[in-house]
């Protein structure tokens, strides 16, 4: 058994909007609280991400309880506030990836129409009002993530990456939810099972990585062309694609913060 910290916790409330750094987390079965509940989609449902549209970066985010603020980076006094979706809301059926059936509640015109105007695009905001049965898994249930409740990643493993780059990146390029300190570069290779407290995570999955990677969450831009991915792909390219993370999911619910002891268990 290994014994090292959490540096870093991070959600994302608006799937591919800008992040939010945390300093306590909590985890339910389906995934961080306030993680991922809503999402931008095209108007015929299909979600939207900064694969296509590198501008959601610079959409930022806030939770105050259950209300959502969003901001424009380039215009902070630009805001608007939304409340979850009322119960009888009209719900649409949504897809990520080859989740073709999610329900969600729409949020209403000012949303559409205030991320359209952002993004340029026409498109809406939806919230998932029951995660825990919404996207059902064969793991357990998921929110709008893109296949699993958590991303776990290591610092010793970006420090090796930004050794090899003309350029480093930062951690927020791999979008995770959990970072944690190690001085073994890519040793979560080998991790299967994580005790953060009372607090349990499984290591189910590498995590596959894009063109996200590219983009500077800062500026919604990419410095410079093709990388960090480009260099992942020299060697760290496995089956299923080019690796930087582990995908996760929680076995043992309950609240983690900044500086948790994390025991590698296996």
């Amino acid at each position: 058994m290994t014994v090292t910290r959490i540096a870093a916790l991070y959600i994302h409330p608006v799937k591919s909007l800008h992040r939010i750094d945390v300093a306590r987390m909590d985890l339910d079965p389906w995934g961080p609280r306030g993680d991922r509940r809503w999402l931008v989609i095209t108007p015929d449902g299909r979600f939207m991400t900064q694969r296509q549209f590198p501008a959601m970066a610079l959409i930022l985010t806030r939770l105050d309880g259950e209300i959502l603020t969003l901001s424009a980076a380039r215009d902070p006094d630009l805001t608007l506030s939304v409340v979850p979706p009322a119960p009888d809301a009209p719900v649409r059926a949504v897809s990520v990836w080859k989740d073709h059936a999610i329900a969600a509640r729409d949020a209403g015109d000012e949303a559409a129409d205030w991320l359209s105007t952002q993004l340029d695009t026409p498109c809406r905001l939806v919230h998932m009002a029951e995660p825990d049965r919404a996207r059902p898994t064969d793991f357990g249930s998921v929110s709008f993530a893109d296949g699993f409740p958590l991303l776990v990643t290591n610092t010793a493993s970006l420090d090796d990456l930004n050794t090899r780059l003309g350029e480093p990146v930062p951690m927020e390029r791999f979008r995770p939810n959990i970072v944690i300190e190690s001085e073994t570069p890519w040793g979560e290779d080998d991790w299967t099972r994580l005790r953060i407290g009372t607090v349990e995570l499984e290591l189910v999955k590498p995590c596959s990585r894009c063109i996200v990677t590219t983009i500077d969450q800062e500026t919604g831009v990419i410095p410079v062309p093709r990388e960090p991915l480009k260099t992942l792909t020299g060697f760290r390219f496995r089956p299923g694609g080019v690796m930087f993370g582990e995908n996760a999911v929680i076995r043992r619910s309950g609240s983690i913060a900044l500086g948790d002891a994390v025991e590698i268990l296996g």
